[in-house]
């Protein structure tokens, strides 16, 4: 009798379960490979495909949809394009093209698609977001008015980087523009900024020496790196800007502040030269596609700050191009500086001789100016850099000097000390409120008397000093970013007394 209850209850329990079955048919949209090279492939079979668009082939490979045409589609293939075959089956997986985003990321070197370079193992994030995002419109933004300080001297007070701005970073070859990049990246320890560092095209060997330079200050913590090295596909590296883009937005539209470095954009605009010729686009200047323009003003106009109705955060770029010769003039170069808020060139002249950062203030800008400024900054630099200026006009007489009028040999003698005390080493950021304190001395003429070749000396003696006997005028900067009456008669103690000790 309890053989056929039993009997009974999964006879029931089999038809309840025969009842709710539903067949639910999956149907995917797959095509065929008709042509595959140089990391392009041409699939008919796709019709429903949309640029931007994911396609899987074999042996979990990607591309990423390009060209739209009457019976076929053309895809970058986006790693391991020398597996895709003619005959390879290959699926439209109806999404846009999108990278792993959030908090464990940081610390990682990643590549264009998110996935790990580092052997730490995945990344366990869920959050994804498309590569190809629309800017922010112009009512969600706000005026740039916060400071990103980069621990330069030079740049703090004479070019100024606001939070949201979009800062060129210009030169020839090895001048030191990324030292600057990663600089500011390592000064903004304890600032609460999330940093990202896109290498695009670069040996891996420098990119291996950047992530040990960052771990060294305690950087990787708040920094992801993006690595789309010169052994990577053109598609890989055309990706990885617009990857790390990504991944900073949403931090930015969490609320957080956000510096992302793109090092740098003209290897950028050369891999989207190779696909485009290769995807048989016409070409124009310089053989550049009509499109290189949009391709980075889409890209860095997504850089901004947000308004407090959008959470307040903001993406502030860092982008470097290389110049030939110093040639500003060249497509590229113009593009991007017509985009960006303002440029930081940096001189083959001044690198060469000794000058660091080799930075050229006369034919530098930040379009936000003193507005990214704090209170005490504006103070001590505002006749920096009209000094520098005059300078640099009446440098070519220094060879006479003996023979000019005494006004014009205090400019030169005055200009040479500024040259001299705004140099800086490399990776030795400066704190804001030491910068400060260094350049009320000189701007206030205490320091007019040192000798040239022993500031760099005295420069290392004042720094260790005002560390040890001048905590509270630096933590009142610090506190209130100005200049009270009070830190301003503490400054001038300090000024004042060390400079009793170089006697």
């Amino acid at each position: 009798m309890s053989d056929m209850k039993n009997y009974h209850n999964i006879s029931e329990a089999i038809k309840k379960r025969i009842e709710e079955f539903e067949a639910q048919a999956k149907v995917d949209e797959v095509g065929i490979v008709l042509e595959s090279g140089d990391g392009i492939a041409r699939i008919r079979g796709l019709s429903s495909a949309q640029v931007g668009g994911m396609i899987e082939f074999p042996n979990n490979i990607y591309g990423l949809v390009s060209n739209l045409e009457r019976d076929e589609i053309t895809a970058m293939i986006l790693a391991g394009h020398v597996s895709v075959r003619e005959g390879d089956w290959a699926k439209n997986l109806h999404r846009l093209m999108e990278v792993p985003v959030g908090d464990p990321l940081l610390g990682r070197v990643v590549n264009g698609l998110g996935q790990p370079l580092d052997g730490k193992g995945p990344i366990k994030t869920e959050r994804t977001r498309p590569v190809e995002a629309p800017a922010p419109a112009v009512v969600d933004r706000q005026p740039v008015k916060e400071p990103l300080q980069t621990g330069y001297k030079i740049v703090d007070a004479l070019i100024p980087i606001g939070r949201g701005q979009r800062e060129l970073i210009i030169g020839d070859r090895s001048t030191g523009k990324s030292t600057i990049a990663i600089d500011t990246i390592i000064n903004q320890k304890g600032q609460n900024v999330i940093c990202i560092y896109v290498a695009i095209g670069q040996k891996t060997s420098t990119v291996v020496e950047t992530v040990g330079t960052l771990l060294k200050h305690g950087a990787m913590d708040y920094t992801i790196i993006v690595d789309a090295p010169a052994s990577d596909p053109a598609a890989l590296q055309y990706l990885a800007p617009f990857s790390g883009t990504a991944m900073g937005e949403e931090f930015m539209h969490q609320g957080k502040d956000v510096l992302i470095v793109y090092d740098d954009l003209s290897k950028h605009a050369t891999s989207y030269r190779m696909i485009s010729l290769l995807l048989r686009r016409p070409p124009g200047r310089e053989a550049y596609p009509g499109d290189v323009f949009y391709l980075h003003s889409r890209l860095l106009e997504r850089s901004a700050k947000l308004s407090q109705a959008k959470g307040g955060g903001s993406l502030t770029a860092l982008p470097i191009i290389e110049t030939q010769l110093g040639d500003v003039s060249a497509y590229i170069p113009t593009n991007v500086i017509s985009i960006t808020d303002g440029q930081i060139f940096l001189s083959n002249e001044y690198y060469n001789q000794g000058i660091r950062p080799a930075i050229d203030v006369g034919i530098s800008v930040s379009r936000v100016g003193g507005k990214a400024q704090i209170k005490a900054m504006r103070k001590v630099s505002g006749s920096l850099k009209l000094e520098l200026a005059r300078y640099r006009e009446k440098q070519s007489f220094e060879m006479f000097s003996s023979e000019l009028e005494k006004e014009t040999q205090d400019l030169l003698a005055k200009g040479a000390l500024l040259v001299e005390a705004l140099k800086q080493n490399k990776h030795d950021p400066l704190p804001v409120e030491e910068q400060i304190a260094f350049l009320y001395g000189l701007s206030n003429n205490y320091f007019n008397n040192w000798p040239k070749d022993k500031v760099k000396e005295f420069k290392v003696r004042f720094f260790d000093y005002i560390r040890s006997r001048g905590a509270q005028a630096l933590e009142s900067i610090r506190t209130t970013s100005d200049i009270t009456p009070e830190t301003e008669t503490g400054l001038k103690e300090l000024v004042q007394s060390f400079l009793k000790t170089i006697k």
